[in-house]
């Protein structure tokens, strides 16, 4: 149990290090791909997505896989982040903007409880889609050293560009959906 709880507090330390900084301290580049020609499942651009079946706020399970065919944002994130309360409202414009355009949003909570998100959406008045990665696991899996960290996927799944830090505006996350349209 104490190895548990030293874990548990690494994590949140390495979180609170390295992602969660105001937005000057972040390196906020967004990376792109080059060649998907050879794709092997990683969180590297270019690399095949990993998948993973999470539950969304209303408790039906959410698979990435069964997602293919349609360009996808993944953003991983958590309330008590600063930054990313700070991309909420653009994340939550993309989400009306273009979920009519065939581009999903997908946000990845992590570690907090149903209730805490749903106040914590409600209070903000967001609606996009909320998956909970409640034991860390998808979060392990995509390598997240500090959120937000966000995922743009093409429709065949594949990891065109990625993102730490949050963005600054709904122009910055739109710039990268052209590069997941084709």
């Amino acid at each position: 149990m104490k190895i548990m709880v030293r874990l548990f507090l690494i994590i949140v330390l390495l979180f609170i290090a390295n992602g969660c900084k105001p937005s000057s301290e972040v390196n906020n580049e967004t990376y792109t791909a080059t060649n998907t020609t050879t794709a092997v499942i990683g969180t590297e651009i270019g690399n095949l997505a990993p998948d993973f079946q999470l539950q969304d706020i209303e408790g039906q399970n959410v698979t990435l896989s069964n997602l293919r065919g349609t360009p996808i944002i993944l953003n991983f994130w958590a309330s008590w982040c600063g930054p990313c309360e700070q991309e909420m409202p653009f994340l939550q414009q993309i989400y009306e903007d273009w979920h009519n355009e065939g581009v999903i949003l997908l946000t990845i909570n992590l570690r907090e409880t149903l209730s805490v998100v749903t106040q914590y959406m409600q209070s903000k008045s967001l609606s996009f889609p909320v998956l909970f990665d409640t034991d860390g696991e998808v979060s392990l899996n995509y390598n997240i050293i500090g959120i937000p960290t966000t995922f743009f996927i093409d429709k065949d799944g594949i990891i065109q560009a990625k993102r730490l830090g949050p963005f600054n505006s709904a122009a910055e996350i739109e710039s990268s959906i052209s590069i997941i349209q084709s």
